[in-house]
């Protein structure tokens, strides 16, 4: 009876060795290692979440509440914008408080309210378990450190890029629009409902801050990039975000206050209807812009064209 325990106590440790050979002979680029790690609980203080709790693969690497739970139930202070798309970058986060993504993939590591995992922690327990150790030596000929945890994460989330929506596809005459989605495409990029101003570009970002109106200096406020430059010009101030899939990544805004894009069209249409009294808000948007019920809705079935489609049901 013990030789045949023995014998089966061996054979299930060759084949745990076997499969982590297999797993790391499978492991062969930066960017499939930091996949691995992006969803490692291992690198939050108690084991209980990873970077993709928070950043659902699903919900094109957003969250589907307002604010997301870290470890221990801790709440994030903003709502988790989406990592799609972020090559191209060069400022990170509502705040834009980092300035490449080597620099962001970090901190919600050591953010107590998500992850609560010194970096340095996170680097030695990596030493510690020999399956990464050992990634990190063939991939990067290094044992894992900070620098290299961080090129990881990066290169993994430089591989997260959209292109296949129906917008790309009318645009390159593969597709057509409906007459809603071509009207609503007008209307964005026009005067009247100004949405290109601020959301340009390939990824429908400019990639700057603006203070859309959400802030009136009451407690609950957020006043955004004021808090990291100290500039009164910032108050209220956020980086604006990209709109490519923003038809999965709802609630919205930094605070998740809207639940639908109908809503945010809404908000929009008349920023003081919803917060009185506002500080430093854009000129862009200190006058109702009058869109009709057509017009909102257009706007809406527009926004949807940017969903790529793998995120179709």
């Amino acid at each position: 009876m013990q030789k045949k325990l023995l014998v089966f106590g061996l054979l299930c440790a060759l084949l745990v060795a076997a499969s982590a050979f297999i797993n790391t002979k499978n492991i062969t680029t930066k960017a499939q290692l930091g996949e691995l790690l992006f969803n490692e609980k291992l690198l939050s203080k108690d084991s209980s979440v990873s970077c993709a709790s928070c950043h659902k693969p699903q919900f094109a690497f957003a969250d589907t509440t307002a604010f997301s739970a870290g470890f221990n139930n801790m709440l994030s202070s903003r709502n988790t914008p989406s990592v799609l798309n972020m090559r191209y970058r060069d400022k990170f986060f509502w705040d834009g408080r980092a300035a490449t993504l080597e620099q962001q993939c970090l901190m919600p590591i050591a953010n107590p309210n998500e992850m609560g995992l010194p970096v340095n922690e996170a680097v030695s327990r990596l030493n510690k378990n020999s399956y990464y150790k050992n990634l990190f030596l063939k991939i990067f000929k290094q044992a894992p450190n900070r620098k290299n945890l961080a090129a990881a994460f990066a290169a993994y989330e430089k591989t997260l890029e959209t292109w296949d929506t129906k917008f790309d596809r009318a645009s390159d005459d593969k597709e057509q629009l409906s007459e809603s989605e071509e009207r609503g495409r007008v209307l964005f990029i026009g005067d009247k409902a100004k949405c290109f101003d601020c959301h340009s570009g390939f990824d429908f970002t400019d990639d700057d801050f603006k203070n859309i109106g959400m802030y009136n200096g009451s407690s609950m406020n957020d006043a955004g990039l004021y808090n990291i430059t100290k500039k009164r010009k910032d108050i209220g101030k956020f980086k604006t975000p990209g709109l490519r899939n923003v038809a999965v990544t709802a609630p919205y805004m930094h605070n998740g206050r809207f639940k639908t894009l109908e809503e945010v069209v809404e908000f929009y249409n008349n920023p003081g209807a919803f917060v009185p009294d506002a500080i430093n808000i854009d000129t862009l948007l200190q006058a109702p812009l009058g869109l009709s019920k057509q017009e909102k809705a257009d706007l809406v079935a527009f926004m949807k064209t940017l969903t790529d489609r793998r995120y179709l049901k």
